[in-house]
């Protein structure tokens, strides 16, 4: 069989890529629905936007670790200044200030922001002598390198993209090895700052977003409204649910977002329970082997970025679901791979690249690092 098939073909780690083409082509089928049996707008775009990226992320995995070692630093900074950008001259819109319009195209910097976290802190890591990993020097400069880009998101509003840094950047702390002690008191401290983040920190509008969660039968047609058609969609699709094109809720305009946000809950209408499993059987696969990426690498800085980069998905993926049936607050997280959105695929196909880069970095290991 090796014979059969050409070498390139072959090495090529198709575990992760078949489960990857099918949650794509599955989006792509679910936005066709959501467009009333359209292409267009949605699936089209879906499947160009995929295209290119997968491209790139080609790319991606090409290069060697030296030079992404060497270039994680200035990438951070330079998504940090794009950052500041979009505090200057940034273009509203949803009554937020998040988009830089560069010519032809219109830039999102925080969501390049989430994997720039994750590689400048696997290399920090890196270089930070073991002996060091329980003393200050591991907590500050780190904590710095998180706090800044949240500021300038929080400042945006997008309160969402702020915790998805945060988590990308506390994970890379805890596998790196920083005592749980820490983040333990971290969390003591956020129990005891929470009341005064929301009523200080929140807009006004967060903080319905907040209350509504907790209680959305309080406002169903108001600030409840979301997860309300959300949860009404993904029950109404009970075992099979009812039928491809068959959804009431996003075809009649009841469910907000359904191509982006709540994508899940139109594909949940119409596939039920089978397809909402099958999403989930294929998220499962991609991301088992990106954990087993990391734990194949052979150094420091390949197995925090590979973990930090799966994990960061991870974090889209469970945000996302928990917001669609109504475990946690609407806060502007799409689907990964199904969701319609440049922004988004853009993210994610980076995490994908940085994954297989790390891939073929323990493919092509000197044989003697794994004995």
């Amino acid at each position: 069989m090796r014979h059969v098939i050409p070498e390139p073909v072959a090495r090529q780690p198709w575990q992760m890529l078949i489960p990857l083409f099918a949650l794509v082509a599955f989006g792509a089928t679910v936005l066709f629905s959501a467009a009333g049996g359209s292409m267009q707008p949605f699936a089209t775009s879906h499947l160009i936007r995929f295209a290119m990226f997968l491209g790139a992320a080609s790319l991606m995995a090409m290069m060697r670790r030296e030079w992404v070692i060497m270039l994680a630093y200035p990438i951070y900074v330079a998504v940090l200044l794009l950052l500041v950008a979009v505090e200057a001259i940034g273009a509203m819109g949803g009554g937020s200030q998040r988009w830089l319009p560069l010519g032809p195209i219109v830039l999102q910097p925080s969501e390049l922001m989430k994997p720039a976290i994750v590689l400048a802190l696997a290399r920090f890591y890196d270089s930070l002598p073991h002996g060091m990993i329980t003393s200050w020097r591991a907590l500050l400069p780190a904590g710095g390198l998180i706090a800044l880009p949240m500021a300038l998101v929080l400042m945006q509003p997008d309160l969402g993209t702020a915790l998805a840094i945060a988590f990308g950047g506390a994970v890379v702390m805890l596998l790196a090895g920083l005592p749980m002690r820490w983040f333990v008191a971290a969390g003591a401290i956020g129990v005891v700052a929470a009341p005064l983040a929301f009523f200080f920190g929140l807009k006004e509008y967060q903080q319905r977003r907040v209350t509504t969660f907790m209680d959305p039968e309080s406002d169903p047609l108001g600030a409840g409204y979301h997860i309300t058609q959300s949860k009404i969609a993904i029950g109404s699709g009970g075992f099979s649910g009812k039928g491809f094109n068959e959804g009431s809720q996003s075809h009649l305009n009841y469910l907000p977002e359904p191509h982006t946000d709540f994508v899940f809950a139109t594909m949940a209408e119409e596939w039920g329970f089978i397809g909402g499993m099958f999403v989930l059987a294929m998220f499962f696969l991609i991301l088992r082997w990106g954990m087993g990426v990391a734990r194949a690498s052979q150094d420091r800085f390949a197995r925090l970025l590979a973990a930090g980069m799966t994990l960061t998905m991870f974090f889209f993926v469970a945000i996302n679901l928990l917001m669609v049936m109504g475990f946690a607050p609407v806060v502007g997280i799409p689907l990964p791979f199904m969701s319609h959105g440049g922004s988004s695929m853009m993210t994610n196909m980076i995490c994908i690249g940085s994954l297989l880069m790390v891939n073929r970095w323990n493919r092509e290991a000197p044989r003697a690092r794994f004995e």
